[in-house]
């Protein structure tokens, strides 16, 4: 296809239409709405493999749109009257199709492209940490869009009605928003007893991915390639119905479609720890003496390593050998509504923890000896409770020497202070020896989960 009939095509088709709405949808979308992609490590500027996620992400509607755009193209020739006249010219029909399908998947490719290019400027801004793993995620995500609008012509040109465009764009929104809900993998936590979904192989058909949840995983290298193959034998069956003019040669191109999900369905992984797997590069280790943080946050080690140092310091100060020795970014992945588990020796520290995501000088100290005094027991995905940052208050304000609230908190400071300050006051009264008591008696019930730290402060029972 020479620039001349791409310019001509451009002229007298949707494509340039479909473009300008993937793209102008999907950055409103991302810019007009306050959601999780705007929030914590995993923003969708944040970095690349959690930018590439959430633009994947819009896929549960951009793909819906892009089938029926198709079909509107598909319906072309139809409205035109011309589908006899065309018939009848010496051009082959495969290369009117791929004319036809061409313009609008570069349309379709060149919008998806600008979309990652918005978020990949931003990226570059805000991280040092670059890397490549996350370009399959965005090329598959591309090659939807325009095997759904290739789909979508086939469709068009196979049953030209009115209703067509209409009935496969809610088919197809159907198709990818309420299938992983119905066909889901799921299952209940026994600790809380939370249910979440995770995605199964007939799930994984569908454009969209799960809302990012951490920085360290991705999508694993058997789903880009099962999701590839099912994305070839849907384009190949949208091109074959663009040229088929028979009943039976129009059941034929259905082949490739069919095809290419049962071979789709033997490659993707059934186990949904292979489906989300941990992005070992991004989760390397990065350290400055006894404090480590991973390679996505390297940048962040600068600050964090002298007021870990000091904070290891002064709790080994307050617990002797109770105490941790190392400061070390938690790279755990865990379920949503899991339950958490601690080290004795070792502070496992997360950048999305509200108290720390923020903090600068010494108000990092003060965050780092309360996490490692208290470190929350809340299910993963839930805020703390208010005695939770009590706690976590006296216990920094303990080993510092005065009562201050934790800035960052979910929980205002007049509500931790005045929670906080009636056991501040009855805990200081105590000898030195009935203070150390209660402390670690809190420090052990937070490292447990198995006690409530603010009624070990206050000499209540514990649950």
């Amino acid at each position: 296809m020479n620039v001349r009939v791409l310019r001509i095509e451009l002229r007298r088709s949707v494509a340039p239409w479909a473009g300008a709405v993937v793209l102008t949808t999907a950055l409103g979308f991302l810019y007009l709405v306050n959601a999780a992609w705007w929030h914590g490590t995993t923003a969708w500027t944040a970095q690349w493999t959690t930018m590439a996620l959430w633009t994947r992400a819009m896929l549960f509607y951009l793909w819906p749109l892009a089938v029926g755009l198709g079909a509107l193209q598909g319906l072309r020739d139809h409205r035109s009257k011309m589908s006899e006249l065309l018939t009848s010219t010496s051009r082959p029909a495969w290369h009117r199709a791929a004319t036809l399908a061409g313009t609008t998947a570069i349309t379709l490719a060149s919008a998806f492209a600008l979309l990652v290019l918005v978020g990949g400027v931003q990226v570059l801004a805000n991280t040092e940490y670059t890397h490549l793993g996350w370009l399959p995620i965005s090329l598959v995500g591309a090659l939807f869009l325009v095997a759904g609008a290739v789909l979508g012509m086939g469709a068009g040109r196979a049953l030209p009605s009115a209703l067509t465009p209409p009935v496969l764009a809610i088919t197809a929104f159907v198709f990818t928003a309420v299938m992983p809900m119905w066909l889901g993998r799921t299952e209940t936590d026994a600790a809380t007893g939370i249910e979440s979904t995770e995605p199964t192989r007939i799930t994984l058909l569908s454009p969209t991915v799960e809302e990012v949840r951490d920085v360290f995983v991705t999508l694993s290298a058997s789903v880009h390639l099962g999701q590839t193959i099912w994305l070839l034998g849907m384009a190949a069956t949208g091109f074959a119905l663009l040229v088929a003019t028979t009943l039976r040669t129009r059941l034929i191109a259905l082949t490739p479609v069919l095809a290419g999900a049962m071979i789709a369905l033997l490659v993707l992984p059934s186990d949904p720890h292979r489906i989300h797997v941990v992005d070992k590069a991004a989760a390397e280790l990065v350290c400055d003496g006894p404090v480590c943080v991973t390679k996505s946050h390297e940048a962040r080690l600068a600050d964090l390593g002298p007021h870990g140092k000091k904070a290891l310091r002064l709790l080994h100060d307050a617990l002797g050998g109770k105490a941790p020795v190392s400061i070390r970014e938690n790279v755990t992945v865990r379920p949503d509504g899991s339950a958490p588990r601690w080290s004795r020796q070792t502070m496992l520290l997360d950048f999305d923890d509200a108290i720390i995501a923020d903090a600068k000088g010494e108000e990092l100290t003060r965050a780092l000896i309360a996490n490692g005094m208290v470190p929350g027991c809340s299910p993963l995905g839930w805020t703390g409770t208010l005695s939770d940052a009590a706690a976590q208050s006296i216990a920094a304000s303990w080993v510092l020497g005065d009562l201050k609230p934790l800035s960052g908190s979910p929980h205002a400071s007049t509500e931790q202070i005045a929670l906080a300050r009636p056991v501040w006051k009855k805990l200081m009264a105590l000898p030195r020896a009935e203070q150390l008591s209660r402390i670690s008696a809190m420090h052990a019930a937070a490292l447990s989960c198995e006690g409530d730290a603010f009624d070990a402060l206050s000499g209540g029972a514990s649950r």
